[in-house]
């Protein structure tokens, strides 16, 4: 007789309730500060946190459907705020809490929060933690979370997920369930600040019963001890992070078995640094992944299969559908580079803040967040660049993603952004920032170029290089190619 129990979807908050009745003495969260201490939260202790910040909330005007933003570095005080403001039935915003001072108030304007808790608030939150409990009316949010856009420049964006938080364990299976079984619960590495999209993700999961351990700043070596320390079976990572971990001395001779699979997502990555990955890991535990914070769809792969199909994000997942169009709206052929489109069963569970246009959409309901790229004979999905980041020299397009992936193998070559400056003759000019390795001794101007021009057409290498100390990513590994543009054309 087949199982016709009908699942009953209930609201975040009761979730976390049930999670600590069921399992009260369970670690539900490992904190991991920078100075090295670490911190225990059972789901017992988690329940009562975010109830005490959930009562302490409410009389400062926070209900259901009001947006909280959430300007905290990673913490157990985050992770229960997120989680008392869905008990409020009220929406999290994480906000970057790096940003200068006039940024972030341009970015709250816009997200527009009954209560906005920013670090000096941690005082008033760490106050809660011998306050009675008092479990407030359950309540749905009507969106689950908001995020804020990683631009640092132009008219800020907040995108808010038009899906309530209500909780049925559809769509909690872990990334690679559509090639392997993968074993509940997962030990979680969370590298990734709260605020960007791949590390707020892991909150569903922690919903589902996984356990967290989450680290307060990224840190190569310490991500490593980690792993072999509490066994971690997962991590998603950007490729910054992935080349960070992977350039450690000693990575060859550490302990990284308890890895069952890790996700690459959020840029394009390096062929070399995959193929480092795959011999660090196996290609059937390294997975590649290719979608938007909009939730227009997504693509992916596991690394046999990127092995294939080299410098492929992969094809549709979960039934999600690709098309690339010209710019008169015509498909593509294969190998051609165009707008990617995007279509899966799930539709636009998104809106912004702020007044900002929404994505292209096609009449048969395909949308675009204006990346470029093309599809191979086999369907799979390679992407170019960003079209805002295209840069246009002397009547040729040369994509910066593609002139970056070749630079970061040069040896003295620690990170590398490229971008394009006005030039007299060429109209824009590609300009390599080049980060080294040794500052003591960077690679000159011309064995950078030289370098370049061995991987690519002549016409796409730089033709300025500059040297700095730092490239200024987020905590998210994050760059803006306009800020860096402005700041050197202003």
């Amino acid at each position: 007789m087949s199982d016709t129990t009908e699942v009953v979807a209930i609201s975040y908050g009761q979730r976390v309730r049930h999670l600590a009745t069921e399992n009260p003495e369970a670690v539900a969260l490992v904190f991991c500060a920078v100075d090295g201490t670490q911190q225990h939260l059972t789901w017992s202790q988690l329940d009562r946190r975010s109830d005490q910040i959930a009562r302490a909330l409410a009389p400062r005007g926070v209900g259901p459907a009001d947006r909280v933003s959430l300007r905290l570095v990673n913490s157990p005080e985050l992770v229960a705020s997120v989680l008392a403001v869905w008990k409020l039935g009220a929406v999290p915003v994480p906000v970057r809490w790096d940003l200068p001072d006039w940024e972030c108030q341009r970015v709250l304007e816009v997200v527009d929060a009954v209560v906005d808790l920013g670090p000096d608030d941690l005082p008033w939150l760490m106050a809660t933690v011998d306050d009675e409990i008092e479990p407030q009316p359950d309540a749905v949010s009507p969106q689950t979370h908001g995020i804020c856009s990683s631009g640092s420049t132009g008219t800020p964006k907040v995108i808010v997920i038009e899906k309530p938080a209500l909780w049925d364990g559809a769509g909690a299976d872990p990334f690679p369930s559509g090639w392997t079984d993968i074993a509940r619960p997962q030990v979680i590495l969370v590298p990734a600040p709260l605020y960007h999209t791949n590390g707020f993700a892991t909150l569903t999961s922690l919903l589902a019963g996984d356990q967290l351990v989450l680290i307060e700043r990224f840190d190569a070596a310490r991500i490593v001890d980690l792993i072999e320390a509490h066994r971690v079976t997962t991590f998603t990572a950007t490729p910054t992070m992935l080349r960070r971990i992977a350039d450690l001395p000693d990575i060859d001779h550490r302990d990284l078995t308890s890895l069952v699979w890790i996700l690459q997502g959020a840029a394009v990555i390096a062929p070399s640094l995959v193929r480092r990955w795959i011999e660090l890991v196996g290609a059937e535990r390294f997975y590649m992944a290719y979608g938007m914070t909009e939730g227009l769809g997504l693509t992916a792969l596991r690394g046999d299969e990127w092995l294939t199909h080299p410098g492929s994000v992969g094809r549709g997942y979960r039934d999600t559908e690709i098309k690339i169009l010209g710019e008169s709206g015509q498909e593509l052929a294969p190998g051609e580079i165009g707008e990617i489109f995007l279509r899966w069963p799930a539709g636009f569970l998104y809106h912004y803040l702020g007044g900002a246009t929404r994505l292209a959409v096609t009449d048969d309901g395909f949308a675009s967040a204006g990346d470029l790229g093309f599809v191979d004979d086999d369907g799979f999905l390679h992407i170019a660049d960003r079209r805002s980041d295209l840069i246009i020299t002397g009547g040729a397009n040369v994509y910066p993603a593609e002139v970056e992936t070749a630079l970061i193998d040069h040896p003295e070559v620690a990170d590398v952004v490229v971008i394009g400056l006005s030039d007299p003759e060429w109209g824009r000019r590609v300009h390599a920032i080049i980060e080294p390795r040794d500052p003591a001794a960077p690679p000159s101007e011309a064995d950078i170029i030289a370098f370049a021009k061995s991987r690519l057409a002549s016409y796409k290498a730089p033709k300025t290089v500059e040297l700095v100390e730092r490239i200024p990513r987020s905590e998210a590994t994050k760059v803006s190619r306009k800020a860096l543009v402005d700041a050197r054309e202003t």
